[in-house]
């Protein structure tokens, strides 16, 4: 097989090949939090709380949406590393010509039906009346540009698959340079309020899906598409929908637990959505190292799947769980230690005095829980590289569940207290669920690909009571 600027990771030391693939992967999942951080930040300090609540209040919404196209193209990316970890070619084009034509029809489907109902949900939501026109604003904007985000996480998803975890993360700084340049000027300049932010995101996730796309065309010649590979075909198509579909249904689902969560915040008033909303993001920016080591291990889940070296897949999720613990350490006591300087990025210590401390109480409770959010993280991506998408799928309803039981239960008891402890709720009880379906996956694997291994052990033991007799 032709390897330019691919990687092939069913060889080599784990944790060698984990450390090098997740570094890049970290760099550009930090400058895609950027987008976000520099939304907040302008809008926190330049527009003041009540804008900065408008923007949060739309968060739970956003991940509903963004969230299942994003499991979608995270999904169809599986079959791809899955081929190239088999070596073989023909299907790698395949599988990328059907993720490329599902994800670009159902983006446009997605973007249209929820720019048509991004009001009714934040009504929905129980969004506070004095802030629900700037959030529909803003929210819209964001859906009228889901094929932009669509764009950049395909063609990022299908590089990913390929081995190469830099090429995604060049455009997306570059990108994110755009994106702060773009929302001081939209905002401060044009006086676009909060629209300005959303519209910075989506010129900034155009220009980085563009520049991902335009390297796949000229540097792989693995991607070369023939006539022949972009013939459509009922079969592979409908396995790529059973592998993406059941992932953007995860995160979806995942989402109405959120969702049911800032219901429950946005009754509790502006102060309480603001803090929300700046801790949250802050909380976001230290879970980037967990998502990058995610979406390490999906990509080698997938090949080594497709090699089917299960023994691997053990290896390097072992691997990732160290290094992760270490960081949940590290990361807990930096937030112990400045979390109230970390939220002045966003809150005016001195102007609301109140939602900063709001804040702290928020992003130390969360910090706290962190080592669970890893394993949900890692264990998750590991299934879902393994193609097991609907068991993954189940996992992020036990989140759904425990969060709205925290916003119909705990939060009218305890109030904002409560709510500060949905997500690790939801954490623990998707990791009780992953855990036991893990091992059970591995030992089913390891029955259905290599049934001879015990009778190779007999043989070997056969022959070592023979020598020895």
């Amino acid at each position: 097989m032709s390897r330019t600027m691919t990687r092939d990771l069913t060889e080599g030391r784990p944790l060698k090949q984990i450390v090098s693939f997740a570094l890049p992967l970290l760099f550009g999942v930090l400058f895609q939090q950027l987008y976000s951080f520099v939304d907040t930040a302008v809008v926190g300090r330049y527009l003041g709380a009540e804008r900065l609540a408008a923007v949060g209040a739309t968060g739970s919404v956003n991940f509903l949406v963004i969230g299942l196209c994003l499991g979608l193209c995270s999904g169809f990316s599986i079959p791809i590393a899955q081929a190239f970890g088999a070596k073989d070619e023909r299907e790698i084009r395949r599988c990328v010509w059907h993720a490329v034509l599902l994800s670009g029809v159902l983006s446009v489907i997605f973007a249209a039906a929820s720019v048509l109902l991004c009001k009714p949900l934040l009504r929905l939501m129980n969004t506070p009346e004095e802030i629900l026109d700037h959030s529909a604003r803003y929210i819209g904007i964001i859906f009228a540009a889901i094929p932009c985000c669509v764009l950049y996480n395909m063609a990022g998803g299908i590089l990913r698959s390929l081995g190469d975890s830099r090429t995604p993360v060049v455009f997306l700084v570059l990108a994110s340079l755009v994106n702060i340049v773009l929302d001081l000027f939209l905002i401060i300049v044009c006086g676009m309020d909060v629209a300005g932010a959303a519209v910075a995101t989506a010129v900034s996730q155009l220009l980085s899906g563009i520049g991902c796309v335009v390297v796949m065309i000229r540097r792989f010649p693995v991607l070369h598409l023939s006539r022949d590979d972009r013939k459509f075909d009922r079969i592979l198509a409908r396995k790529m929908l059973n592998t993406g579909l059941p992932m953007g249904l995860q995160f979806s689902i995942t989402a109405i637990g959120s969702v049911m969560v800032q219901w429950s915040v946005n009754g509790l008033g502006v102060n309480a959505v603001a803090a929300v909303s700046g801790a949250g993001k802050l909380s976001m920016f230290f879970a980037c190292v967990f998502d990058a080591l995610a979406s390490t291990m999906a990509t080698f889940a997938g090949q080594n799947m497709g090699a089917r070296k299960l023994n691997r897949i053990h290896q390097g999720l072992r691997c990732t769980s160290v290094l992760g613990i270490v960081y949940c350490v590290l990361a807990f006591g930096v937030v112990a230690l400045f979390s109230r300087p970390l939220l002045g990025l966003f809150i005016d210590a001195a102007a609301a005095p109140e939602v900063t401390a709001m804040g702290v109480r928020y992003l130390t409770i969360n910090a706290a829980f962190y080592i669970p959010l890893l394993f949900v993280n890692i264990v998750r991506l590991s299934i879902q590289g393994m193609g097991f998408t609907r068991v993954a799928m189940l996992a992020g309803l036990s989140e759904m569940v425990a969060r709205t039981a925290v916003a119909l239960f705990v939060v009218p008891a305890f109030g904002y207290t409560g709510a500060c402890f949905a997500n690790p709720a939801a954490w623990v009880m998707a990791d009780l669920f992953l855990f036991p379906c893990y091992f059970q996956i591995m030992r089913t694997l390891r029955q259905r690909l290599m049934p001879d291994a015990a009778e190779v052990r007999s043989s070997r033991k056969i022959l070592h009571l023979r020598k020895a007799a």
